[in-house]
């Protein structure tokens, strides 16, 4: 099972522990659109690999090639994020499948779920806790 991880506690783990990377597993369009965590006071840049490709959401047949040839090793400790925590759950789900030992489910996402208006972002997520992101 992955266990799902609070955003602060996300924050908290790359900042101090060296063998942390945050994978972001959102689309081209939403990295451009909606912005990426900003891993800059952690010395570190998000790792993107999409889960689905856009605009089919057919699922990257290469996504686990992709976290290789980015580097990720298993031993790591790896913390996967999308818009609000679904993709990402899949994405760590394969990855452990393919022997990361240490993966972890971003609770919420970057957006959170929607509020009564319709809205993401609000509630609960990345930007919703006040951290660290920006436009691309």
């Amino acid at each position: 099972m992955i266990e799902n991880i609070p955003p602060r506690d996300v924050w908290q783990a790359l900042r101090t522990n060296p063998d942390a990377r945050l994978v972001d597993v959102r689309t081209d369009a939403e990295w451009a659109y909606v912005g990426l965590p900003d891993l800059s006071e952690a010395g570190q840049e998000p790792v993107l690999i999409p889960w689905q490709i856009f605009p089919a959401m057919q699922v990257n047949a290469a996504f686990v090639a992709h976290l290789t040839h980015a580097g990720l090793q298993p031993t790591q400790h790896v913390y996967f994020i999308c818009r609000s925590g679904v993709r990402s759950l899949a994405a760590a789900e394969a990855a452990r499948e393919a022997g990361f030992a240490h993966v972890y489910n971003v609770a919420d996402g970057f957006e959170g779920p929607l509020d009564p208006s319709g809205h993401r972002g609000r509630l609960a997520g990345w930007k919703a806790d006040g951290l660290p992101w920006r436009q691309r």
